[in-house]
């Protein structure tokens, strides 16, 4: 089994308190019956979550963040040590004292990445993003796809982590869309700086990418109106934005493309999809 990670293993023999399984190994484990859990049959294969704490617990629940990963978790509890947050799991993830960069109350929510403390053998949260993520040999370019959880607000745009591995900015300049700060989302680089830190968009950089992003935005829009949007590349930006997420340059570039396929048409008021389109 991987530690700390969602492991399938196979049903060997199903009891009143619950099931043993078999990892890869043919090792047998322990899966304590829970609430809301299976049934299960002997031969079925069962996803399990394993960590620590100090001993084996083996849960087949799903933690919102695994070990080495990190998630936006909500300050369940406080004491004078640290603070417990909620990753999941029934018994909650401990964050030490010392491990926390900010002042928090219950109801917070915070990002916290997963680790294993060798001394204890349990794992724990760290607030402290800079020690866990990669400023160096970063495998990225530009016009890169990634994987983003938005965790902060700052007057310059939105911090994110990059696939669990690295940090970037939105800046507000290049947020045409609502985020939800800690709520995983795509998004694409725009630069690596040389510092290690990555700026980043939510829409495919280039002409073509932005396009056909922009444009398939655009026809789901309309289709979902029943054909007919009341906005057009005379309405006002904010208008666009509100509505579509886009600029309204990026409006009248996708708009214009989608006239010359001949999938629009357009009205005083607004656009409607052509038979074409439609059919």
């Amino acid at each position: 089994m991987k530690e700390g990670k969602v492991n399938k293993l196979k049903v060997a023999e199903v009891s009143d308190k619950g099931y043993y399984l078999l990892d890869a190994g043919d090792k047998t484990v322990f899966l304590p019956q829970e609430k809301d859990m299976g049934p299960f049959v002997k031969g079925q294969e069962v996803e399990v979550f394993n960590y620590t704490n100090p001993k084996l617990v083996l849960t087949a629940k799903t933690p919102n963040a695994t070990l080495e990963e990190f998630g936006f978790l909500k300050v369940t509890r406080m004491s004078d040590q640290g603070v417990w947050v909620d990753w999941g799991l029934e018994e909650e993830l401990f964050v030490p004292d010392e491990e926390l960069v900010q002042d928090l109350v219950v109801g917070d929510y915070c990002l916290v990445f997963v680790y294993k403390d060798e001394a204890t053998n349990k794992f724990l949260g760290s607030q402290r993003v800079d020690d866990f993520v990669f400023f160096d040999e970063i495998d990225l370019k530009k016009e890169d796809q990634v994987n983003l959880l938005p965790y902060r607000e700052t007057p310059l745009g939105v911090n994110a982590i990059v696939n669990n591995l690295h940090k970037g900015l939105i800046f507000r300049s290049d947020i045409h869309k609502p985020i939800s700060i800690g709520k995983k989302i795509k998004g694409y680089v725009k630069q690596v700086r040389e510092d290690g830190n990555i700026d980043l968009v939510l829409e495919p950089i280039g002409y073509r990418g932005s396009i056909s992003s922009a444009t398939q935005t655009i026809l789901n829009r309309i289709h979902d109106e029943g054909g007919y949007m009341g906005i057009n590349d005379k309405s006002d930006p904010f208008i666009i934005k509100e509505k579509l997420g886009m600029s309204k340059n990026a409006f009248k570039r996708a708009v214009g493309s989608l006239y010359k396929q001949k999938k629009i048409e357009f009205y005083k008021d607004g656009i409607r999809l052509t038979q074409e389109a439609k059919s």
